[in-house]
């Protein structure tokens, strides 16, 4: 195995994330859910510290709390992975 790039992994972690954030906001104001299925969704958005829910202020707070948090657990599985690796 090869080692992996820091740079590459944290920067697709954070696109993916970003991406999928983005995604799951939208999802919350589309009427395809049953109401409780609805307030669950919101329920879990609310857990992300300080959002309130149809803030735009809000969403782009978890937008930038997701990236530092994509960052962080990047960095840390680059360094897991580059650490075990055996040296011969």
């Amino acid at each position: 195995m090869q080692e992996l790039s820091l740079s590459s992994y944290v920067w697709k972690c954070v696109v993916g994330s970003e991406i999928a954030y983005v995604l799951c906001l939208v999802g919350g104001y589309l009427p395809w859910r049953t109401p409780r299925g609805l307030e669950l969704h919101h329920t879990l958005f609310e857990m992300i510290p300080g959002f309130i829910w149809g803030s735009f202020g809000s969403a782009v707070w978890g937008a930038v709390l997701l990236g530092i948090l994509s960052v962080i657990f990047g960095s840390y599985i680059v360094w897991m992975h580059n650490s075990s690796l055996e040296e011969k």
